[in-house]
Order: C-alpha cells, then sequence, then structure tokens
C-alpha cells in the first residue's frame, strides 16, 4: 500500500497495490501492521459503517465532542469529494481543511484523525461508503459545523444546491462550535 500526507499533518491518504486480470482483481482494504507504519498510529477500530447517498448529497462536517472517532474511510461505488477539517485549537492548523477524491475506481482510503471534522459530497448518481471507527457512535456528543461556513470556505465543487439532513442544515457557525482544545 502507497501513501501520502495531504495539507493536513495527519491525515494521511492510503492507495491499495491491487491486483488484477481479466476476471476481476483483489486487494486488502485493511491490515493493521500497514496502517500504523503509514499512519503512526497504533489503534483499535470498534465500529464499521456503510451508507448509499444519492448524487449531491452532503454529509458533515461530523464529529464527536468527546469520544473523538478516527475514521478510516473508502467508497466502494460511485464518487465523493472527501473533506476533514482540524477542529484542535491548540494546532496550528485550527480551521485549516483538506479534500480530496474517492471513489470505487480509485479505491484510495483516507484516514480522518480524532480532532478532525468531516463530511463527503456525492459527485456521482449514488456512491456507498464505508468508514471504519476508532469509537462507538455517541449522538449526544455528535456536533455539526455547517457546510458552507464562510469562515471555512470549503470548495465541495459541488454541480448544484447539495440536499442536506435536518441536522446539517441547521449545524453551528465555525465560530460558535464547540471543538477540541
Amino acid at each position: 500500500m502507497d501513501s501520502w500526507n495531504l495539507k493536513l499533518p495527519g491525515v494521511v491518504v492510503m492507495e491499495p497495490k491491487v491486483f488484477g486480470d481479466e476476471r476481476g482483481f483483489f486487494f486488502e482494504s485493511f491490515n493493521a501492521r500497514q496502517f500504523s507504519e503509514l499512519t503512526g498510529v497504533e489503534t483499535v477500530f470498534v465500529q464499521d459503517n456503510h451508507s448509499r447517498s444519492a448524487k449531491n448529497v452532503l454529509r458533515g462536517l461530523h464529529y464527536q465532542i468527546r469520544q473523538p472517532q478516527g475514521k478510516l474511510v473508502r467508497v466502494t461505488a460511485g464518487e465523493v469529494l472527501d473533506v476533514a477539517v482540524d477542529l484542535r485549537r491548540s494546532s496550528p492548523n485550527f480551521g485549516r481543511w483538506t479534500s480530496i477524491l474517492l471513489s470505487a475506481g480509485n479505491r484510495r482510503q483516507l484516514w480522518i484523525p480524532p480532532g478532525f471534522g468531516h463530511g463527503f459530497a456525492v459527485r456521482t448518481d449514488f456512491a456507498e461508503f464505508l468508514y471504519k471507527t476508532t469509537d462507538y457512535w455517541a449522538p449526544e456528543h455528535e456536533r455539526c459545523i455547517r457546510w458552507d461556513d464562510p469562515q471555512l470556505a470549503i470548495d465541495w465543487q459541488l454541480q448544484g444546491a447539495p440536499s442536506l439532513s435536518s441536522k446539517d442544515a441547521k449545524a453551528a457557525s465555525f465560530v460558535t462550535a464547540e471543538v477540541f482544545s
């Protein structure tokens, strides 16, 4: 597996070695030893999640203020623009974001450490999104920052207005959001 950092330290793109021929393909989607070597993180994933979303659905920016989750994300059908935002007030990169296209075709995975907000926008007719988390979902600790917050100024590369959940439509602004110390 190859890897590289995006413009935020700790956010790592992983690209598996794919073995294929006329019959199909094979790749190892997770290997704990390789994950640790590529990220410098030794962790246990406790939950796997799978979502399917239609075109122009935008989910995020989500995080848990307590029981923060590291996420290893990938797309198994379709394509999304995936976004991570540093929400650690003590970080020199506080409030900075990075993005990458994840698709079934490029098979890339993105590691988003605890302390970051996360979201994605679907660019194809639909997308199936899988992610492993380092802590359990805790709805009482879940927080959400507006996807279109002017201070963050994220370029979602949207083609039309996004479709949002009611939770995402009512999300806090970056300035008023509870963030990590």
